[in-house]
Parts: structure tokens; C-alpha cells; sequence
């Protein structure tokens, strides 16, 4: 009779797809988070702490929170050029009353 091997800790795969997938969709914040957790858990596997039968869904959840890291930070960028494009105009509109 086969008995279930038991890890020392359980697993936080379907954590970082969740939240890769909300970082993706929702609110981009929470992609760093998902990246960070998805590779602990890859780390976790491969050092036999955790089921190896997640390491599927926690790549998955680690891939999308480094895109979701990616898109939050290039929003970023986007949003300082913008503020400052505002306030350069703003400043250069105001100077000439």
C-alpha cells in the first residue's frame, strides 16, 4: 500500500498564481509579490520541502508576476513622464500671462 509522502511545509503555489494573475489584471502591486513567491516556491521544491507536483502552478504564478512587475513598472515610467510633462507645460503656460 502506497502511503502519500508528506512535506515538511505546505505549499504557496496557488498563492502566487492568485496573485500573479490579480497583479496582471486587477492591480499591478501585487505582481512583485507574486514573483517573489513563485520563485520561493520553485526554490522550496527543488530543495524537497514542498510537493513537486505544484511546480507547474507555481511558474505559472511566478511568470506572471514578473510580467505583471514589468507592466507595473513601465506604468510607472509612463507616469512620471507624463507629471512632468504637465508640469513643465504648466510652468511655461503660466510665464507667459
Amino acid at each position: 500500500m502506497n502511503t502519500p509522502i508528506q512535506y515538511p511545509e505546505a505549499s504557496e503555489s496557488t498563492t502566487a498564481l492568485v496573485l500573479g494573475i490579480l497583479g496582471l489584471i486587477v492591480c499591478g502591486i501585487l505582481g512583485p509579490f507574486a514573483w517573489y513567491i513563485g520563485n520561493k516556491e520553485v526554490k522550496a521544491i527543488d530543495e524537497g520541502r514542498r510537493d513537486p507536483t505544484n511546480r507547474g502552478t507555481a511558474n505559472a504564478g511566478k511568470i506572471l508576476g514578473a510580467v505583471g512587475t514589468v507592466f507595473l513598472g513601465v506604468g510607472i515610467i509612463i507616469g512620471v513622464v507624463v507629471l512632468l510633462f504637465v508640469i513643465v507645460v504648466s510652468t511655461d503656460v503660466s510665464s507667459l500671462g
